[in-house]
């Protein structure tokens, strides 16, 4: 690469010259406690997140947990809804009712399941690119 002497001349030509004024440290201060701010309000921000998805998991440990009980409590031979209308339709739902809820539960779960790793993959590859964190330079 050539060197551009006229362009070399002209950097090493300026002399910043830095002055320790009260202000500029005032400012420096004001930056600083902003960063400090938003710092902790990212964590904060994790903290609920975390919070949230424990939230989640448990409610969905209880409900599936519940759910399961009464399901599997009831006699097989007793279906889980009744329809007083005898409609070929309803008839047969009536019937297969218990499978139906079951699969149904079992989707539910499933779905749930993929959101909640879902979400916590988002989070982890958040906090990978440092999303969270402000960068700092070292100059």
């Amino acid at each position: 690469m050539i060197k551009d002497k006229a362009l070399e001349d002209i950097f090493l030509s300026q002399k910043p010259h830095f002055d320790d004024h009260d202000a500029f440290m005032a400012n420096l201060t004001k930056r600083l406690n902003a960063v400090e701010f938003i710092r902790q309000h990212q964590e904060a921000t994790i903290r609920r997140y975390k919070m949230a998805m424990v939230a989640a998991f448990v409610v969905g440990i209880v409900s599936g947990a519940a759910t399961m009980f009464f399901i599997l409590s009831t006699p097989t031979d007793v279906p889980l809804f009744t329809f007083h209308m005898q409609t070929s339709f309803l008839l047969w739902f009536a019937e297969n009712s218990r499978p139906i809820a079951a699969t149904a539960l079992a989707l539910a779960m499933t779905l749930s399941m993929l959101s909640i790793i879902n979400n916590v993959q988002d989070i982890m590859r958040m906090l990978g690119k440092g999303a969270f964190m402000p960068k700092y330079s070292s100059q």
